[in-house]
């Protein structure tokens, strides 16, 4: 069973400079998985904290059921992550650094019908940073443009 649920943060690769990447488990209710597997999930503005030493995702958008009825969920609860203590170790050891902080990346549903949440211990970009990732994009374009030229 290969699924099709793959919702990306594409704007976390231009804000941030990713250091490590992990893959996360997600404590969701009944109603939350439906909607994710309708592809009605949004991660652009989630990121990540620890609450007495646990990780969660805060602002992680999962639109309401349209069949959940009185049982629905609240659409930005927090989500608490699962992931072994070594991880949570290290990443807290890292984000207690200055500019460092923990930011999702990829939202997807693996073989076993599990939802997982791909996440990255990122620093933020500086704004020369970003400049130099816009022209490397635009130069990558316009090789490609030459390459499909000849």
């Amino acid at each position: 069973m290969s699924s099709k649920i793959n919702i990306k943060n594409r704007k976390a690769s231009f804000e941030y400079q990713f250091i490590a990447t992990f893959v996360a488990g997600i404590s969701l209710l009944g109603t939350e998985i439906k909607s994710i597997r309708d592809n009605k999930a949004n991660i652009s503005d989630a990121h990540c904290v620890f609450i007495d030493n646990e990780l969660y995702v805060k602002s992680l958008h999962i639109a309401e059921y349209p069949n959940g009825g009185y049982i629905n969920h609240e659409p930005k609860r927090d989500r608490k992550l699962l992931l072994n203590r070594q991880e949570l170790n290290k990443m807290l050891g890292k984000v207690k650094e200055k500019g460092n902080s923990i930011i999702p990346i990829r939202l997807f549903i693996n073989e076993k019908g599990k939802a997982k949440l791909e996440i990255a211990l990122a620093k933020g970009k500086k704004i020369y940073d970003k400049r130099e990732s816009i022209k490397e994009k635009d130069q990558k374009r316009d090789m490609d443009r030459i390459k499909n030229i000849k």
